[in-house]
């Protein structure tokens, strides 16, 4: 399997950042969010785990970068808790 090849994302109301390497989460992170405002969504939850909170601050570093993302905050504990990000999106 080649590497370079695209992979579809479903564009669905979560992504589980996981299955991406470290260096990808910015970019994957940033086309998902683009695709689900383009699809309508107002609110969509990031799971990037909890470990040593590296992967966490880079999201929200590039959530709080985008003047489309109108707030963001852990989800509940029932969501991921800390683990993962509850994103509200401006309408498109």
């Amino acid at each position: 399997m080649d590497d370079e090849q695209p992979v579809a994302i479903p564009i669905e109301d979560t992504l589980d950042l996981h299955p991406f390497k470290p260096g990808e989460i910015r970019d994957v992170a940033l086309e998902y969010l683009l695709e689900a405002r383009r699809h309508g969504f107002l609110q969509v939850r990031l799971i990037h785990g909890r470990g040593a909170g590296v992967q966490r601050d880079n999201i929200r570093r590039l959530l709080g970068s985008l003047a489309w993302v109108e707030a963001f905050n852990d989800a509940d504990h029932s969501g991921g808790g800390w683990g993962s990000t509850v994103v509200l999106l401006a309408p498109n």
